[in-house]
């Protein structure tokens, strides 16, 4: 044996060991001091909304303020989340990803591209309560649409301007993770530019972008602020989309300081239903990485 592999094989002197084992302790415990406030949050919401979390809340409409002898729920407040976020999905998607395609296979390093990424860049970190007021602005004050008021249109635009930076920037990073010589092999074969990039780039990169994608509606269905400027709410069902619509984000905030009790236990509730689809949306988004 050499005495490169002596050194190799020998144990660890005592107080290296000692100094591992406690940088390791260390390391476990800010790690569940990270994660305490996630968990004594996770815990408050289970255990202030389990008791209320019944059939009849996915299915009932809410119930006039005091009056405990019908059933209340929050069915309408689902029905407006998935809308709005829906609607904002149709219309920042294809957007952000078209982007995407233009910085990172056309653009590129161009003077153009730098500053569409520099604009994205300052987008994704303008608050939310900022892009509410500029949605208010656009579409509930003005009638560049024929309508003015809140609606959840006007919800759906603000949520979608939140999203885009977000898809945009993901893909960005998803397409350059392609290897070139895909693209290469592609261009030997005969095939051109639009080609390759539609078959051999977006393909390869097509579960990194489900992830970004499923990243931003989950960033969507939580926001609550630009809807309070854009969509307001409603205690009915949505029936037009230039309608006032209610959301779940927007009925925790408006219930949790209520005086009555039932109404601010329906809020506990809402938040785990809105926590769990935020989770779900998270967990998804993992899956298809794991499986990628």
């Amino acid at each position: 044996m050499t005495r490169l592999e002596e050194q190799l094989t020998k144990p660890l002197s005592i107080d290296r060991q000692f100094f591992s084992y406690g940088m390791s302790a260390i390391a476990v415990i800010f790690s569940l001091l990270a994660l305490l406030p996630l968990l004594s949050v996770l815990f408050e919401i289970l255990r202030q909304g389990l008791p209320s979390l019944k059939w009849e809340v996915f299915t009932s409409l809410p119930a006039p303020a005091g009056d405990i002898s019908v059933p209340n729920g929050f069915a309408n407040a689902i029905q407006g989340t998935l809308l709005m976020v829906s609607l904002a999905s149709l219309m920042s998607v294809p957007f952000g990803i078209l982007i995407a395609i233009y910085l990172s296979e056309i653009g590129k390093a161009g003077a153009i591209a730098q500053t569409v990424r520099f604009v994205m860049s300052i987008l994704s970190a303008v608050p939310s309560i900022v892009v509410g007021v500029f949605a208010y602005a656009v579409i509930v004050l003005s009638t560049i649409l024929g309508y003015r008021g809140f609606s959840a249109l006007a919800g759906s635009f603000a949520l979608a301007v939140i999203m885009l930076p977000i898809i945009t920037l993901s893909t960005e990073e998803a397409l350059k993770l392609v290897p070139n010589y895909q693209r290469l092999a592609s261009a030997a074969l005969g095939a051109n530019s639009i080609q390759t990039v539609c078959k051999i780039v977006l393909t390869s990169a097509l579960p990194s972008i489900t992830t970004g994608v499923l990243l931003a509606i989950a960033r969507a269905a939580g926001e609550t602020a630009p809807l309070i400027f854009t969509a307001l709410f409603s205690q009915s069902w949505v029936e037009k989309i230039l309608n006032p619509a209610p959301s779940l984000s927007v009925m925790i905030y408006n219930y949790s300081s209520s005086a009555f009790p039932e109404q601010t236990q329906l809020a506990w509730t809402a938040s785990l239903v809105l926590l769990g689809i935020v989770t779900v949306t998270n967990l998804l988004s993992r899956l298809i990485t794991r499986k990628s």
